[in-house]
């Protein structure tokens, strides 16, 4: 028999036909979207100039009609690919199909609009201090660490962008969604004339209305989202008929009522409704992770009973997925994939081995058993690793031929641990290095370069812990893949491109 699994924690709310039908729908609306943006001189088959990517995600952003298909928008930036609100981020963002980058926006010392999520520099770059501190020049200065940053995230070569820098690399390809700057909205709406990118920068707040309302009275072509939860639910009615062209929900429970379908529908029928997916308690726990177990957990459910048509995300290439294809984490032909929480039955010693007693995580471990399971957001994953731990695992192998083993892993330490891999009861092999992937909840797949040859049917696989060695990380699935080519270089979160060495 497979080995056994522990029910995946999910929100509260059931799966229904009618949720079934309603996402359906929109994937359809997602399948008449245009094609991609030409090439710069290109034109449209009648003739006039083709439309380009900020063109067509405006358009998009303004059209709340009933077959409007969701828009994704990237959290920071593709920050897999690139270091988070770097003008390389925003890039790789619109090139992965993002129709809006989100941006954090923060004031230096001589008053310059920048790109930065934190006060400090600390955690994104190899400085120190705040940003209201420091001059243009000194962030100039600065090298952005990778991923999401981190102590201990290596360097890269790109620099902290200002305002302007973003928007002229957004000129073409889409919109980009100010976070954070509205106390400074001036300021940034100047930047936007001085680089014609007007029609590029969306601004967002939680404001009192009529504030809102005299900034839009004079900037007549701005773009603005209104953020709404239980605490102002009541500013949507004072807009009138002057409704911004979306609103931003944030919930954490489905009680709430801005979750309600009721309040959804109202907010949909006057323009776009947006929902974050990164973390609990922006949408519940409808969260990235829970959709890419099963996308009926998450977006889906945000698309089918709150009205959703614009979702932030931090995995956007698996959103681009679903709502192209309908799949989001799909396992590759020929593949077999194994949750971490489904190790084999047995107990300690037979099936596993942890250093410590009971369930240390917050997740839905099994009863009676010390293996640590957490619940990152909506990922249950193995946790509080440590080393000479191990756990075991039985896989049906398809076909006869070599595989390699990767592991979905996360951790904000660099280098994260190690682990060796045994099959069948036979002796472990290389230590295989788990790279840092600058935070717990950025899970990235790592590939082990240890092809193995097996036969098809049932074997057992033995991940086990260096003893001695360093160990911190969590493990969300084991993925065992055919082919045996491991002559690739070593991961490194984001590609080693944009990455410099650390002196």
């Amino acid at each position: 028999m497979p080995s056994p699994t522990i029910p995946r924690r999910r929100p509260t709310v059931p799966v229904t036909a009618a949720l079934t039908a309603v996402v359906s729908a929109a994937l359809l609306g997602a399948a008449d979207w245009p094609a991609a943006p030409a090439e710069n001189g290109a034109r449209a088959e009648n003739g006039a100039p083709a439309e380009n990517g900020a063109e067509r995600a405006r358009r998009l952003f303004l059209d709340h009609g009933p077959k409007a298909a969701v828009m994704t928008a990237a959290h920071r930036g593709q920050w897999r690919k690139a270091p988070e609100n770097s003008v390389a981020a925003l890039r790789a963002a619109f090139a992965d199909g993002a129709e809006i980058v989100e941006a954090d926006v923060r004031m230096t010392k001589d008053h310059v609009p920048v790109l930065m999520h934190d006060a400090t520099v600390d955690r994104t770059t190899n400085g120190k201090g705040r940003v209201s501190d420091l001059t243009l020049a000194q962030l100039r200065g600065l090298r952005l660490r990778a991923g999401l940053g981190g102590r201990q995230a290596p360097l890269t070569g790109e620099r902290v962008p200002t305002v302007a820098d973003a928007l002229k690399a957004a000129r073409t390809l889409g919109l980009v969604n100010l976070d954070q700057a509205w106390e400074d909205r001036e300021a940034v709406w100047r930047v936007m004339e001085e680089t014609g990118t007007v029609r590029n920068g969306l601004f967002k707040s939680r404001a009192p209305v009529p504030e809102v309302k005299a900034f839009l009275g004079r900037h007549k072509d701005a773009l603005y989202m209104h953020v709404v939860e239980d605490a102002n639910a009541a500013s949507v009615g004072e807009f009138g008929k002057d409704r911004p062209p979306a609103f931003e929900v944030v919930f954490d429970d489905v009680r709430d009522r801005v979750a309600a379908p009721a309040f959804a529908r109202g907010l949909r029928s006057t323009g776009r409704v947006w929902f974050n997916t990164m973390r609990d308690g922006f949408a519940a726990r409808f969260t990235d992770e829970a959709s890419l177990i099963d996308p009926a957990r998450g977006w889906g459910r945000l698309i089918a009973a709150h009205g959703a048509t614009v979702l932030q995300t931090d995995n956007v290439r698996a959103l681009r997925s679903y709502l192209t294809t309908g799949a989001a984490d799909r396992v590759p032909p020929g593949a077999v994939r194994v949750q971490a929480e489904g190790y084999a039955p047995g107990g300690e010693g037979k099936a596993y081995h942890d250093t410590d007693a009971g369930n240390r995580g917050d997740g839905p471990g099994r009863p009676g058993e010390g293996v640590d399971v957490c619940d990152h957001d909506g990922a249950v994953v193995i946790c509080w690793m440590r080393g000479s731990e191990w756990l075991t695992y039985a896989v049906d192998v398809p076909k006869t031929g070599p595989y390699t083993l990767k592991v979905r892993a996360s951790s904000p330490y660099e280098p994260a641990g190690t682990y060796r891999i045994a099959f069948d009861g036979g002796r472990p092999g290389r230590a295989v290095r788990v790279a840092g992937t600058t935070a717990h909840h950025a899970f990235f797949l790592q590939d082990s370069h240890d092809p193995r040859q097996l036969t098809r049917g049932r074997h057992t696989v033995r991940l086990s812990l260096d003893e001695g060695a360093f160990q911190n990380w969590n493990l969300d699935y084991l993925q065992l893949e055919p082919g045996g080519n491991s002559r690739r270089a070593p991961f490194v979160p984001g590609g080693r491109k944009f990455y410099v060495q650390l002196k």
